[in-house]
Order: structure tokens, then sequence, then C-alpha cells
């Protein structure tokens, strides 16, 4: 999930804004849901300015973790400041061009490795196919986020779905269950990405989790987000939703141990 504070500037260029979305307005939320636990990524909007996110975290406490955008420019003493804030890895959007590109991924992944970070990657189904034997070089653990975008960018997702499960059969890639709409924007592919995902989980139920991706910036007109959470239930084996929803979670974002701050 993301948060929004009307009170700090957007990052320049054409990035994605959005009204006020703060701690208050989520936990609401959590409590509608039935959660405990939340990650707060910080939006691409803000660029590397990750004070909202910081902040966010602070009134969250231990319940929550981080994940930071950062640039090769970031020394370790601010690395190190948001660890202790409870950040746990950092993001690349790859598909809204901003602070991150691709050039980025070795020299960041070396900065963040000796914290234990992973890097989240969001990028175009292509070039996710393209980037894979990268992304598998890296020695850091890495999220594919928003299903890995899969049937909003290639007419033919076969080559994207295998690409996937190489990066899962890794052992250290996740694939993230958040943002159906990114990866099928059309309601008639909702069926192909449900039968997608019931075959990465068959194949490697340990790696797969799940995302809100409240509060929907790129949705004019807002999901429900417990629709959201219910395909979990619905795509998936009755044993699916202890594994995304909570077990596959708490190994990934470290829930076992306390941030700093």
């Amino acid at each position: 999930m993301h948060l929004y504070d009307p009170q700090m500037p957007f990052a320049g260029g054409p990035v994605l804004q959005h009204a006020e979305a703060s701690v208050r307005h989520y936990r609401q939320l959590q409590h509608r849901l039935g959660i405990t636990r939340n990650v707060v990524v910080q939006p691409s909007s803000y660029g590397t300015d990750n004070r909202v996110l910081v902040a966010g975290l602070r009134t969250f406490g231990g319940a929550a973790r981080g994940v930071a955008v950062i640039d090769p420019s970031f020394t370790r003493r601010d690395l190190q400041l948001l660890d202790d804030a409870g950040v746990v890895g950092t993001r690349f959007n790859l598909v809204q061009a901003g602070a991150t590109v691709v050039d980025m991924l070795e020299p960041v992944a070396e900065m963040v490795r000796p914290l234990g970070w992973h890097l989240q990657v969001h990028a175009p189904g292509g070039d996710l196919v393209q980037l894979a034997d990268r992304l598998l070089a890296l020695h850091v653990p890495l999220v594919i986020d928003h299903f890995a975008r899969h049937q909003a960018d290639m007419g033919d997702p076969r080559p994207l779905e295998q690409a996937v499960l190489r990066l899962l059969d890794s052992g250290r890639v996740w694939l993230k269950l958040s943002a159906p709409y990114i990866a099928a924007p059309a309601e008639q592919q909702r069926a192909a990405l449900a039968e997608t995902v019931r075959r990465w989980f068959d194949a490697f139920p340990e790696r797969l989790v799940w995302g809100s991706d409240w509060p929907h910036v790129t949705e004019r007109e807002k999901p429900d987000d417990a629709e959201l959470m219910d395909l979990v239930a619905a795509w998936l084996p009755d044993t699916g939703s202890p594994r995304v929803l909570v077990d596959n979670p708490a190994q990934l974002y470290r829930f076992d141990v306390l941030p700093s701050t």
C-alpha cells in the first residue's frame, strides 16, 4: 500500500498524483479487512524523497515494513536510517519513467545487499522477459510487482508466464499478487489471469504474496478492497490464503525482526 501527504511536494515530471491517503485512513481499511500488518511502498510520485514513507512507518510501529525508492547517490548512512525505520527493500518502477532506470539495477543491488534488502521490480511484461537473466544474476532477493503485468503489455502472455516460472524457480524471487486491474485491464481477461495464478501457486506456493495496492492511485473508480482480497480465496486452493496472506509475507518482509525505530 502507499501513503500520500498533501503537505509534501510531488517529484517533477509526469508522476501519478493522489489526494491524502494517511495512516488513519488505512487503519480504517485494516479494521474492515481484519488485517494487522502492512507494507508501505514508496510511490513513484515522490521520487527518492522517502519522508512520507518514514513518517508512516514510525506511526504504524513494528507492525509495518517499508519499501523505499533509492538511487546510487544514497550513502551508507542514508540506507541505515531507512533500515532503522523498518525499510526492507527498494522499488524499481520501470513502467512510469522517473527516479529509477534499468541501469541502476546492479549498483543498487550491491548497495542494499549488506542490509538484506530485496529489489521490487515493476516492469512491462516484454521488458521483464528480456531482463530475466539479468535479474537472476543479482545477488539479492527480488519481488516482481503486480502479477508481472500478465496481460497488460503483451498479446501472448506465455513467454512472460515462462519467465516468471524461471524467476520463481531460483528460490529467491517472489511474485506479488496486487492490482489485478493493472495485470488484466479488461474484465474478460481475469479468468486467464486466475488460471495462470493457480499454475504459479501450484508450482511455487511459497513464492507468492498479496498486496492491496491501496489507495489504487492508477484508478479513477476505486475498487472494493474486500473484493480484491477475496480473489485470493477464489483463485487459490484452501491452503492458498494462509500462505499468500500470512506465511510468505512474514518471511519476505522479516516480520519476525523488529525495526530499530
